[in-house]
């Protein structure tokens, strides 16, 4: 035990902390992938078209990822447990109405609100585990839970999805989400304390949000339309210049007049958030494509149901999970540079076998292979990035850290859903006339495979050229404004650039070099955190 906040004296439970964090990550990253086994009933049920049936993926990941940094910003405002609430009662009544949808704009409309939800729980949730645990061993094996929830819960959907569709309906993979949400709430009204960062920022950036969501939908919407639009078109390129215009407007606008801006481009500046966050966005891509087109290639050329397809995938779930709870211990010897050098390249072969797939291929050599081998190379990433995206961070910006790195998670894999759905699409449509619908549908899946490929040999050279070889100190974050009984709260806040923070560079310095993790201190030398 040990106390959470200065204005609060009461002892906090890390189990309870870590199981509320857990049982919310899972919730929001289930639904990445529990829809994609039930698409093909979907689109039979309630009358999808192909292109519109990506959308039931692409406008949850989109809403998600478009409003994480104000869902960020906002638990750094508002307090962090408020706005997990307030993300998981939205989250359990619109999953509620998805599973009640009549026809594909509702269910739409109620995946793009289940993204809402999930922009306000995720970035709260890694808040409140990273400032919850003392930096060091403790807040590494909370994050090795946090990364293995992660990614199970984006494996684990599949195969839930496959259950629930084969021998209910699928309009339960929208309906389980109601009682994790009330299981959420309930941890959450009892293990996450009421104080905490709910007095740093005096405004939200309204017109950030704004910007930001409206440039990466229409850059979505552009890539997702290129199936039905070609490139050249004056549709597809004028919603990519719009798109342009935004995304530059938002950083303008950050950069220059926003008073308390969504993101402060400041953070940026450290190597270890950028070249992180620009590493998930390729291992977001594998991820999110991986799980869509697998399925698609299961059901549709191998001809496995939905409850085969979903069981398939346990290999590749295992080894995500495996390898993200492994990873705490490999973090703990080799540095976070090397772990995602070589887990990248590992990644990367895995990927290169996906897109030998063959028409008639066979579980053992065109799934199992590769997922295991993809698996056991992208699973221990994910805690070493989220160490290295939080590092050297102030506590007064955690939220704004958080969502940064679940946005280019999320944000990554909708771009990247959409682009190699048109890959995809382009590969299909020039295969050989004489070639089988199996045949042609293969040829897109591979090539879409043998993309991502290439995007972690990308990653790769990422973490070789841009992230730096030591881990950062903690970059201070703007100072507070004076108000009534502010100078209790500075002095709090200011603990982890002042005499704490001396105490901490001066006794865990050497620990944090040697290991390059974003610690401020290991072991016997961890000072105990207060927000």
């Amino acid at each position: 035990m040990y106390k959470n906040s200065a204005r609060e004296e009461r002892a906090v439970s890390p189990g309870g902390i870590l199981a509320t964090v857990s049982v919310a990550q899972l919730m929001v990253s289930l639904d990445v992938s529990v829809v994609n086994v039930a698409l093909p009933s979907m689109r039979t049920a309630l009358g999808f078209d192909e292109s519109g049936l990506s959308w039931v993926v692409n406008a949850y990941t989109l809403t998600f990822g478009g409003l994480l940094l104000l869902g960020g910003r906002a638990a750094d405002r508002f307090g962090r447990r408020p706005l997990l609430l307030l993300g998981l009662a939205l989250f359990g009544v619109t999953s509620l109405l998805g599973g009640l949808a009549q026809d594909p704009g509702q269910l739409i409309a109620a995946r793009a609100a289940q993204g809402v939800g999930a922009a306000l729980i995720a970035p709260a949730a890694l808040a409140v585990l990273t400032t919850s645990f003392p930096a060091g061993p403790q807040r590494g094996k909370a994050l090795g839970v946090y990364s293995a929830v992660t990614a199970g819960g984006a494996a684990v959907g599949v195969v839930v999805g496959g259950l629930l569709t084969e021998y209910i309906n699928w309009r339960w993979v929208m309906l389980v989400n109601v009682p994790m949400a009330l299981v959420g709430a309930w941890l959450a009204t009892r293990h996450v304390p009421a104080a905490g960062a709910g007095d740093t920022a005096r405004r939200l950036d309204v017109v950030g949000a704004v910007l930001a969501t409206l440039g990466t939908s229409l850059l979505v919407f552009a890539l997702v339309r290129t199936d039905t639009e070609p490139w050249g078109s004056t549709t597809t390129i004028g919603s990519l210049v719009v798109a342009a215009v935004l995304l530059t407007g938002f950083f303008v606008y950050e950069g220059t007049y926003a008073k308390e801006p969504l993101l402060r481009l400041g953070v940026l500046t450290n190597r270890s958030v950028s070249a992180s966050n620009l590493y998930m966005m390729m291992v977001s891509i594998n991820i999110f494509t991986s799980f869509y087109f697998v399925s698609l290639y299961l059901q549709q050329v191998l001809g496995m149901g939905a409850l085969s397809a979903g069981l398939a995938f346990l290999p590749f779930c295992l080894g995500l999970v495996v390898g993200s709870l492994y990873a705490v211990k490999l973090l703990a010897r080799f540095p976070a540079r090397q772990l995602l050098i070589v887990g990248g390249i590992i990644g990367a072969i895995g990927m290169f076998w996906f897109s030998r797939i063959r028409p008639d291929g066979t579980f053992l050599v065109d799934i199992l292979g590769p997922s295991l081998v993809t698996s056991f190379g992208i699973g221990p990433l994910l805690v070493p990035i989220a160490n290295a995206a939080t590092a050297g961070v102030a506590p007064n910006e955690a939220g704004m850290a958080s969502g940064l790195l679940n946005s280019a998670r999320q944000l990554g894999g909708s771009i990247g859903l959409a682009s190699m759905s048109a890959v995809a699409a382009a590969a299909t449509a020039g295969a050989a006339a004489s070639d089988s619908v199996r045949e042609r549908l293969t040829s897109g899946y591979g090539m879409v495979f043998a993309a991502n490929s290439a995007l972690l040999v990308f990653a790769v050279l990422v973490a070789v050229f841009l992230l730096p070889r030591r881990s950062p100190g903690p970059v201070p974050g703007p100072a507070a404004r004076p108000g009534p009984g502010a100078g209790a709260r500075a002095a709090g806040r200011a603990a982890p650039v002042g005499a704490a923070g001396r105490r901490r560079e001066q006794h865990g310095g050497e620990g944090q070099r040697s290991r390059g993790s974003g610690a401020w201190g290991h072991g016997r030398h961890s000072t105990r955190f207060v927000r």
